[in-house]
């Protein structure tokens, strides 16, 4: 028996027809042309988009490139925080890199994941160690991404008549948010309570696979369980660290935005501040699956329409937008390829494996008794 047949994960993998391995790429390339090619051109052309870039003063361009910068910056807060021992200038290194992998390559999330283990591992991070970081750093984006549309519909409430659209958005904000901090919060509280909870997500999976011609799905308790010995010792002593960075991660991206609409010609009576934010909040949202690399053509899409119907002039909320995301999409890029090569022939920061500095926070394994 082959080492394939032994793993029926592999097995599958290889038996994956042609069609299934090209279709989702494809169908990515399909919806970015979709969007610049014919949703685009309905709003505005490259010469107005130009035109709005050419009328910002050098005081507005310098203010949007250190906001952009500043949001580049934010990026690597959080790895540091989650990740004891490492410092600033190789979150940094790691971040950028990655950011750029997911912007550029379809299906860049899971080699953005591969080269994140190669970095840390370089840098004498054991895997355990930046699985907790990449576990938690996860839960908390996600945790922002329900938690900014829901302060966005509280800030519209407060200064447009809430309608039963935005009342009915925020209450299921609210619940999916409530859910997932007391689902975090019964993890958290003992192996026991984390087993169980394992089990019971595992039953509701199987339940909802099922229909699917699925099989039951199994080791969720220990899944759990792991996750739980992993996280619990950081969680405890640096919880408010990581919440502080993800927010300012997120809110300085919705101030790159903010300042390009604003600079565009899109002032505060056609789209205010909290119209502003609850556009952006929901696009964000939309980004949790990861339809292209870095949201490309969904982004555009989902904050030229939401701008535009909060009352934005179509062809300036176009061109802010585009403005934005050639600072955050486009930006990262080069700079990614800056610092992977400087990964690649950087020698001087290499470690041996398990190396890194440890803190309070990663005891030492007690040696095995024989």
């Amino acid at each position: 028996m082959t080492a394939v047949e032994h793993r029926p994960d592999v097995a599958e993998r290889t038996r994956k027809p042609l069609w299934r391995r090209v279709a989702g790429p494809l169908l990515s390339v399909a919806l970015i042309a979709a969007v610049f090619v014919w949703f685009l051109p309905q709003f505005t052309s490259l010469s107005d988009v130009w035109a709005s870039v050419v009328a910002l003063t050098w005081l507005e361009m310098t203010v949007l490139l250190l906001a952009a910068i500043w949001n580049l910056a934010t990026y690597q807060f959080l790895m540091v925080a989650t990740t004891p021992g490492m410092r600033l200038r190789e979150a940094t290194v790691s971040t950028e890199t990655t950011t750029a992998v997911s912007n550029t390559v379809v299906g860049g999330a899971a080699i953005s994941l591969g080269l994140t283990y190669a970095m840390n591992t370089s840098w004498g991070f054991s895997r355990s160690r930046t699985s907790v970081s990449l576990l938690i750093s996860g839960l908390w984006n996600n945790f922002a991404k329900l938690g900014l549309p829901v302060i966005a519909l509280v800030l519209l409430a407060f200064t447009a008549p809430p309608t039963t659209g935005r009342l009915l958005a925020g209450a299921l904000g609210v619940v999916a948010l409530v859910a997932c901090v007391v689902l975090l919060a019964l993890l958290l509280r003992s192996p026991e309570g984390a087993a169980r909870l394992g089990r019971g997500t595992g039953r509701i999976a199987s339940a909802v696979l099922r229909p699917f011609g699925k099989g039951p799905v199994s080791g969720w308790d220990k899944a759990t369980t792991r996750f739980r010995e992993r996280t619990v010792l950081l969680l405890r002593a640096r919880w408010h660290w990581i919440t502080l960075a993800t927010v300012v991660s997120h809110l300085s991206l919705f101030v790159v935005l903010l300042l390009a609409l604003r600079f565009a010609g899109v002032d505060g009576d056609q789209v205010s501040l909290a119209e502003a934010l609850a556009v952006f909040a929901f696009a964000r949202l939309v980004t949790a699956i990861p339809f292209t690399p870095g949201g490309l053509g969904v982004i555009e899409l989902a904050l030229i329409t939401g701008l535009s119907t909060a009352g934005g002039p179509r062809a300036l909320v176009a061109a802010a937008v585009l403005m934005f995301r050639a600072l955050t999409y486009v930006l990262p890029i080069p700079i990614g390829l800056a610092t992977y090569v400087f990964w690649q022939r950087n020698r001087s920061w290499r470690r041996p494996p398990n190396s890194a500095p440890r803190t309070e926070l990663v005891p030492e394994r007690a040696p095995r008794t024989p």
